[in-house]
């Protein structure tokens, strides 16, 4: 047993070598700074750094805040196990054309290595509109598939095991529909939803904050969430029902610091509206996932990750009362910075894409999309997507980096970051609840404001040089950018689907959908779940537009407020 005398002269000795570790560093810097004409260095948010940081810039409590993988709080990674366990889920984002081009692509990815699908559709289908829908015109499947019935999801899926790959949907206004129509494809499989993994994104706090593409007004649509909350708890376990989504924040012009904040902000909202159904918090919790942007900034993008994982798991403990140790851990996917590539010199974007995804691995995250070269220019080609993967696949099989669990941990560097973006998200949340809330800062245009300052300042950096992009405001070229093929969407996929839209209503038992709509509505009217009767309606072949109207005529649309 340690004696008082013992302890006093450890003590002792401790505050001895920060006194010797401090004159050192003191002494440096006067080196340093002698007659040495220096620039200030910030990171992508803004904040400044310092030259050098060691265990002087150590939070009192460091030790107790870093732990280990597995363990609460979680900083180092949620599995005790890391990658050595199971690498990261590889996902390439894909979506064009028709559901027949897009089912070519996912078996082309799944046949090069790809370890879980990540489904985008084009602009209609975000909207909840129908291919043939005058709206539509012009936009069929131009930015990703287009579905606009069962039928459609039915033909995206043939010839994939529903049971056996994992899917990812990036959609948010319709969500719950296209939700949906997916389970229901996976019936016509003889897959029950018990069986399903994956996630739908379904984040409209986003949508109503940097995205813009959503159906209904906010609170009919946060019933629309929780109601998908409260159905996937009880019959489609393993599935995400939710990813809440910094990715759109950020590439609004959001900093890593507002990305990381606001996107809490929006999970906690999701995780009050849930237990304000009456759910209990450890029901509904496990299934809540998120979804990062991984921005240039290599330590300032490895921190954020840390950061967020340690926020998460204090709050849902302390603040929510979880009590299941799956409801603490913040399971996420990672995309690399689309907004980051560039027109000018694309070959440069492949290099950006690497040390991207160095750093979401560095971070600890479990799934990853590396962004193709050419997604500037056009819908990425099958040459641009092989590229991309492969990058993941180096990082995975070549440099050793899975072989180390958060091996930037205790870095004082990346410590002393983590807990400076710790710090600011604690302020900025202080500040959403001076303005009543997300909801509230919402209606207001708080975020939005926010938002734009940031993006305005950060273009304002770029086109004064204060911000180096290598290619476009410095570096550049004279010789004319390397022609790089592209893929080209034609009309006849609107035509295509015009036909098969025709084809399904000819087919189906129109009697049946009428009901079904009917149904709906009424149930829309009360309080009930109306899940199940969205998935009777996909199951009855009502396209996506008629289910959005018959829920329009109850909910209302969604007109945004002018704030600038």
């Amino acid at each position: 047993m340690t004696s008082i005398h013992e302890l006093s002269e450890t003590i002792s000795e401790q505050q001895a070598e920060l006194a010797r570790l401090r004159e050192e560093v003191a002494a440096w810097r006067r080196a340093f700074d002698k007659g040495v004409k220096r620039e200030t260095a910030f990171t992508n948010s803004g904040s400044e750094v310092e030259p050098l940081y060691s265990p002087l810039d150590a939070d009192a409590g460091a030790a107790e805040k870093l732990g280990v993988p597995g363990v609460f709080p979680y900083t180092r990674g949620i599995h005790p196990t890391g990658y050595r366990g199971k690498l990261w889920t590889m996902r390439q984002f894909a979506g064009f054309g028709s559901a027949r081009d897009t089912n070519e692509r996912f078996k082309f990815l799944l046949a090069h290595g790809q370890t879980g699908l990540s489904t985008a559709f084009d602009f209609p289908t975000l909207m909840g509109y129908d291919s043939d829908h005058p709206r539509s015109e012009g936009e069929v499947g131009k930015t990703g598939v287009a579905i606009s019935s069962l039928a459609d999801m039915e033909v995206l899926f043939e010839g994939i095991p529903m049971d056996k790959v994992s899917t990812s949907m990036t959609i948010n206004g319709p969500a719950i529909i296209l939700w949906a129509f997916y389970i229901a494809a996976a019936e016509k499989q003889g897959v029950s939803s018990e069986q399903l993994q994956g996630t739908i994104q379904n984040d409209i706090l986003k949508e109503y904050m940097a995205q813009h593409a959503w159906c209904f007004p906010i609170e009919p649509a946060l019933r629309l969430i929780v109601d998908c909350f409260e159905w996937g708890a009880r019959h489609a376990p393993k599935w995400n029902t939710v990813s809440i989504s910094g990715y759109h924040i950020r590439e609004a012009g959001a900093t890593a610091a507002q990305e990381l904040a606001f996107t809490l902000a929006d999970g906690f909202t999701y995780v009050e509206r849930g237990i304000a159904r009456g759910l209990d918090v450890d029901d509904f919790a496990p299934r809540l996932s998120f979804f990062w942007d991984i921005h240039n900034d290599f330590f300032e993008e490895i921190a954020k990750l840390r950061a967020a994982r340690r926020i998460w798991a204090r709050h849902m403990k302390e603040r929510y009362g979880a009590r299941s140790t799956k409801s603490l851990l913040m399971r996420f996917h990672s995309q690399t910075a689309g907004v980051t590539l560039t027109a000018q010199q694309p070959m440069n974007n492949i290099v950006r894409v690497a040390y991207q995804a160095l750093a979401a691995v560095l971070g600890g995250t479990q799934s990853l999309h590396t962004n193709s070269m050419d997604e500037t220019l056009a819908l990425p080609t099958e040459h641009a997507v092989q590229v991309a993967l492969r990058t993941q696949q180096v990082l995975a099989f070549e440099t050793g980096i899975p072989n180390v669990m958060d091996p930037l941990g205790g870095s004082y560097y990346v410590e002393a970051l983590t807990d400076q973006l710790e710090a600011e998200a604690e302020a900025m949340f202080a500040e959403i609840e001076t303005v009543g809330g997300v909801v509230e800062g919402l209606e207001q245009g708080w975020f939005q404001r926010k938002i734009h300052e940031s993006a305005a300042r950060q273009q304002w950096e770029i086109e004064h040089h204060r911000r180096v992009i290598v290619g476009v405001n410095e570096f550049v070229s004279d010789e004319e950018d390397l022609e790089i093929p592209t893929l080209r969407i034609g009309e006849e996929v609107d035509r295509d689907q015009r036909v098969r839209l025709a084809k399904v209503r000819a087919e189906r038992d129109q009697a049946v959908c009428d009901a079904r709509l009917e149904g709906l509505r009424t149930a829309a009217r009360g309080t009930e779940n109306v899940f199940p009767h969205i998935l009777d309606c996909a199951r009855a072949y009502c396209t996506l537009f008629e289910i959005r109207r018959a829920l329009e005529d109850v909910f209302g649309a969604y007109r945004e407020p002018v704030f600038f």
